[in-house]
């Protein structure tokens, strides 16, 4: 069975690099102890903080940004570097140089493959329209979001004066906000409803930045993550 292809229509100069096409398909959902060793091994390898709260928190590794956001938004550890890479694959099966990841098979997933990784847990990812305001967001429709903002580059302690595309995690954990951007050494508290919006609105003020909210399909095809203007509808 041939996947359909859903095309991104971003409406933004700024998405250019990430725009391509996704696939609906279903990922298998497999036990850890039925990947190879291999992929064991990346797994049990990644640093994962669980802070007070129990708020889970998976850090930085190569330019794996979008596995760790996945995972932070989800809270728990689904997927790997070994199942990005069986997205790419599938979302781009005839090419010799895959192009959603980096050529040197350290990461760097581009944006069809969060989607399709969402999908596979019935979720959707549906991408905001900076022209709106932030207040239009129905909060308790969306389980967290994902965003994709500039980030300095580092050699260790060096930090260079370049900037490169890095995707971060933001949702709820026992009634608070976190920013739980894997390059961050613990979990960041945003606070509540009115704090969660000053920060992403001050995210989103950037130029190149773009956020994609992480919801329930039935949530995507009913729209009900956007406050209607028209409260009879």
């Amino acid at each position: 069975m041939n996947p359909s292809v859903v095309t991104i229509n971003t409406q933004s100069d700024h998405w250019g690099a990430l725009q391509h096409y996704v696939c609906r398909y279903e990922l298998p959902q497999r036990p850890l102890s039925e990947f190879s060793i291999f992929e064991q091994g990346i797994a049990a390898s990644a640093d994962v903080i669980m802070s007070e709260g129990e708020v889970f928190h998976e850090k930085q590794r190569l330019e794996l940004c979008a596995i760790h956001a996945l995972n932070n938004v989800l809270q728990e550890r689904v997927f790997t570097k070994e199942t990005a890479d069986d997205i790419c694959k599938r979302l781009a099966p005839q090419c010799v140089v895959n192009p959603h990841r980096s050529v040197l098979g350290t990461g760097n997933y581009d944006v069809n493959v969060i989607m399709a990784a969402l999908q596979s847990r019935e979720l959707a990812a549906v991408w905001w329209d900076k022209r709106r305001t932030v207040q239009s967001l129905c909060m308790s429709k969306v389980q967290g979001f994902i965003l994709n903002v500039p980030s300095r580059v580092s050699l260790g302690i060096v930090s260079l004066p370049l900037r490169r595309r890095h995707w971060l995690a933001v949702r709820q954990v026992n009634g608070q906000y976190y920013n739980l951007d894997s390059k961050l050494k613990s979990p960041v508290c945003i606070g509540g409803e009115a704090e969660l919006r000053s920060f992403l609105s001050e995210q989103l003020s950037q130029d190149v930045a773009e956020m994609l909210l992480v919801v329930r399909r039935e949530v995507e095809e009913d729209g009900s993550w956007l406050i209607s203007d028209n409260p009879s509808k």
